[in-house]
């Protein structure tokens, strides 16, 4: 199918931008959507699939739109992901019309310092309808699919919202395959380097002021997962992150702190798991023995859900072929 397009209302600079530096930008929607684009000035022209052309010209609009400055790259790999997976849904058949107005009140958008931080594929949206309607939820999946960032927002909207008093944050101190023996400081700089990837999320959520203003009021709290026996965790938003690295019994010490009034999510890797050899990672343990009992809901990613540089994608599904031969 050949689509004409004009992009209205004509600016030389917006164009440039939509472009970016010798058409690069046209080039890379061309390879995440398999179409052909050919521009003379303002007029373009699409080729392809019905569905994968249409959607390029939909894109194309929606660019041009925030081309007033130049556009990020995460910007248009975000784009472009979202984009991907909607041909791939119309492809496939999964695409359902739905009555106008439909998808924006089932969107599930979060209140935090990203005033319009929503899903961005559909296990994305999946994800954060399970966050917030199981008390127990579990993302599962590879790297820069959005599982811990997702929870964290979702956290952050709790408390924003005033549905939980505090947020804690944890994770078991593994070393990723490296021994770096003892660590200088007291205990909170012993367990800091673990902790970071939490507190990146939240400083982009909240920022650096409210973060800390939190911790001093005791709604936020950090800690390793060693810490959490013996404890009730009453009216909180609970998230354990790299859940893979946990064993059987760590995973259930953790999902029985939860008290009255909270919520709880489990991420993790099953592909990563830094355990010892021959040690069975709780997160696997917990997949098979809690699959199906009431109030948790399980959400699995996939490679099509990576919403971080587009080789980590291809890097991810290199990496499960090699498993599946394997037979890992």
């Amino acid at each position: 199918m050949i689509i004409k397009h004009a992009l209205v209302p004509a600016d030389n600079n917006r164009l440039s931008h939509l472009c970016g530096s010798l058409d690069e930008h046209l080039r890379q929607i061309e390879q995440a959507l398999g179409v052909r684009i050919t521009r003379r000035d303002d007029q373009f022209r699409i080729e392809g699939p019905k569905a994968a052309a249409e959607r390029t010209r939909q894109l194309l609009d929606t660019l041009y739109e925030r081309a007033r400055r130049a556009i990020p790259p995460e910007t248009l790999q975000l784009a472009l992901t979202e984009a991907a997976n909607d041909v791939g849904a119309a492809a496939s058949g999964t695409v359902k019309r739905k009555p106008e107005g439909a998808a924006a009140s089932e969107a599930v958008v979060l209140r935090t310092r990203r005033a319009d931080l929503a899903g961005r594929t559909p296990r994305q949206h999946e994800y954060l309808k399970h966050i917030l309607s199981h008390d127990i939820t579990f993302g599962l999946g590879p790297a820069g699919t959005g599982k811990t960032f997702l929870a964290v927002a979702c956290a952050v909207d709790a408390l924003e919202r005033a549905a939980v008093q505090r947020i804690i944050l944890t994770r078991p101190a593994v070393e990723a395959g490296e021994r770096l023996g003892f660590l200088p400081g007291d205990l909170t700089q012993k367990v800091d380097p673990y902790l970071r990837p939490l507190y990146d999320a939240l400083y982009d959520l909240m920022g650096f002021d409210r973060v800390n203003k939190a911790f001093e009021k005791g709604q936020l709290e950090v800690a390793p997962l060693a810490f959490m026996r013996g404890r009730t965790l009453n009216h909180a938003f609970v998230i354990l992150d790299e859940g893979q690295n946990t064993t059987p019994e760590q995973m259930k010490m953790f999902l029985t702190r939860l008290g009255f009034g909270s919520r709880c999510v489990v991420t993790g890797d099953t592909s990563q798991i830094d355990l010892p050899k021959g040690t069975l990672s709780g997160l696997i343990d917990a997949e098979r023995v809690l699959a199906k009992v009431k109030g948790i809901a399980m959400t699995r990613f996939t490679s099509a859900d990576v919403v971080r540089h587009p080789l980590v994608a291809r890097i991810v599904e290199a990496y499960e072929k090699r498993a599946k031969r394997e037979g890992t």
